[in-house]
């Protein structure tokens, strides 16, 4: 494992005596606690002139379950060690996972420009206002240089010479544009809530869907399936723990819901689970989509689609399946 020194012992992992003419710096200036950040690492320039051939980003700790992107041409490989600590993780814990990414190969000549991507989370050991730092090593041949000087209290990293790229973090935004919830949907004595889905990565089959499903009658009901265009079908799932493992299976038979009952289908607990999508479900966008009931029959709902990783409809970022 390569490690990253900070402050003035930084230019002790230089090759050479070459001053660093190399900038690696972070695409994306901010992210969020409890959310997913999809660092972009950018290289615009070689060593002294000299084609990069490899490039190491250590994960600091607190930024979880780091996945990288592969590249063509370069090939990928991860270190993974134990947290410090366990950290809560979606629906459950994490104690440990990707601490240093590397892509070497290429090679990327010093008068181009590329970019290197991963996928993460932040976790809430971070508080808005402070900035993480993903120190970075770039190698060109016989030289290298360590971005991962990190400023102190009070000093800006303009005043560094080899500063490790950084991410301010900010309070979930809430904006005055975002999208108003739509309307309850009514069918019978059934009020149907706030259905929503989370955006899916490019290649995923299968996509999470949730709502609140009120029975103000006299007589149960039941939610036996559910449908929507990108998917080959439509069921209703339960995620429950057992002997401390996180298990998710259908609903057999349909999710019962009371007279008098709210039932909310929501991360980590009951939720429609559609499957064989046949294209992404992309953030920002509806999907028009039909609920089965045993009594109230077929209902036309619009669902809202959230972030990948969403928690709600509004877009703060969560789990992936």
């Amino acid at each position: 494992m390569i490690r990253f020194v900070s402050g003035g012992l930084c230019a002790a992992l230089a090759l050479s005596s070459v001053p660093a003419l190399a900038h690696a710096v972070l695409e994306r200036k901010e992210a969020s606690p409890n959310q997913s950040y999809r660092g972009v690492v950018q290289i615009g320039h070689g060593c002294a002139g000299q084609s990069t051939t490899r490039i190491t980003v250590t994960v600091p700790e607190g930024v979880l379950g780091a996945k990288p992107m592969p590249k063509p041409g370069w090939t990928l490989t991860t270190t993974t060690g134990p947290y410090a600590r366990a950290y809560p993780y979606y629906h459950g814990e994490i104690r440990e996972g990707v601490k240093e990414i590397t892509w070497s190969g290429g090679p990327l000549p010093d008068d181009q420009f590329d970019e290197f991507t991963f996928q993460a989370r932040i976790s809430d050991a971070f508080a808005p206002g402070a900035t993480v730092y993903f120190p970075v090593r770039q190698e060109c041949g016989a030289e290298a240089v360590a971005w991962a000087e990190i400023p102190a209290a009070g000093q800006s990293a303009y005043d560094l010479k080899s500063p490790a790229p950084g991410v301010r973090i900010v309070a979930a935004a809430q904006t005055a544009t975002a999208r108003p919830a739509p309307a309850p949907v009514k069918a019978g004595d059934l009020t149907i809530e706030t259905p929503w889905m989370r955006a899916t990565p490019g290649g995923a089959k299968v996509a999470g869907g949730y709502l609140r499903v009120t029975n103000i009658g006299s007589t149960p009901d039941r939610l036996v399936g559910a449908s929507i265009p990108l998917a080959g079908r439509g069921e209703v799932h339960e995620m429950s723990m057992a002997g401390g493992v996180m298990r998710m299976a259908p609903v057999e038979g349909g999710l019962v819901i009371k007279p008098g009952e709210t039932v909310e289908l929501k991360p980590g607990g009951y939720h429609l689970m559609f499957l064989d999508l046949k294209s992404p479900v992309t953030a920002g966008e509806t999907v028009e989509g039909t609920l089965t009931f045993e009594r109230a029959g077929s209902v036309p709902v619009r669902f809202q689609i959230g972030a990948i990783g969403a928690a709600g409809p509004g877009g703060a970022g969560g789990h992936q399946h």
